[in-house]
């Protein structure tokens, strides 16, 4: 088996292009050519058009099947949020709320997607505009992270662009690899908002921006490859075990 999965994080302005034209397709496109195993998918928007498969749904056919959806604003005529997407059965989801007063709603999905060879624990984010709002997300999304064991990968747009930005800071100790591609504005990129976080150390093999999304969205995908060999041993080893038991308990 192929050690890599392949990681995507993409916000994708609600299929909006560089051109202000809508072409879901065009998105669909790009996700396509990368084939991720696992994706998060910030800025889906399907209100103002009703009728036929929604973008949250055509999104996740495109990207593996097994989605987690955060709908942080919902309205007669359609919903807004960000996913998760997953080639492999996604088990034991849970959304924490990262809202701060009156500011747009925040949530982080957490999720345990069942690799075949040991659980990667992934959680997706869209953090807050306002610093004061993404330094609250970022406590308490580092809190969450120490609870987790073995590969874990945190990915999405952070809304963070500083060298010493707050979710850095803050994330820095949980997640020793990071992606640093600038992915911001697309057409000419300058900011690293969207990053992909990884542990244990070695697991993000290599990380990159795709510049030929450059008309689809306002943001770049950052894409990564993750090696799971990186996993340490005690953790495959659980997962073998699990696996060869006798379901009947013989």
């Amino acid at each position: 088996m192929n050690s890599f999965v392949r990681v995507m994080s993409w916000n994708i302005h609600g299929g909006i292009g560089r051109d202000g034209r809508y072409d879901l397709g065009r998105t669909i496109a790009r996700i396509k050519a990368f084939d991720p195993d696992i994706a998060a998918f910030q800025e889906v928007d399907t209100r103002g058009r009703a009728g036929g498969p929604s973008d949250f749904d055509l999104l996740a056919k495109a990207a593996g099947g097994h989605q987690v959806e955060a709908r942080t604003i919902t309205a007669p005529d359609g919903h807004y949020g960000h996913m998760l997407v997953s080639r492999w059965p996604i088990e034991r989801t849970t959304l924490h709320d990262l809202s701060f007063g009156a500011r747009e709603p925040r949530f982080a999905i957490e999720a345990v997607v069942a690799h075949p060879r040991a659980p990667i624990h992934v959680v997706a984010v869209h953090l807050g505009l306002g610093w004061w709002e993404r330094r609250r997300q970022a406590r308490k999304l580092a809190a969450v992270a120490k609870r987790w064991p073995e590969l874990t990968l945190m990915l999405g747009d952070f809304n963070d662009w500083t060298p010493l930005g707050l979710v850095r800071q803050r994330l820095a100790a949980a997640f020793p690899d990071r992606s640093r591609s600038v992915t911001f504005p697309a057409c000419w990129p300058l900011l690293r908002l969207d990053r992909i976080y990884a542990r244990p150390p070695g697991a993000l093999h290599a990380a990159w921006a795709d510049h030929g999304a450059a008309t689809a969205s306002d943001h770049l995908p950052v894409l990564a490859a993750i090696d799971t060999d990186a996993l340490p041993a005690r953790a495959l080893a659980v997962t073998a075990a699990a696996g060869t038991a006798d379901p009947d308990g013989r």
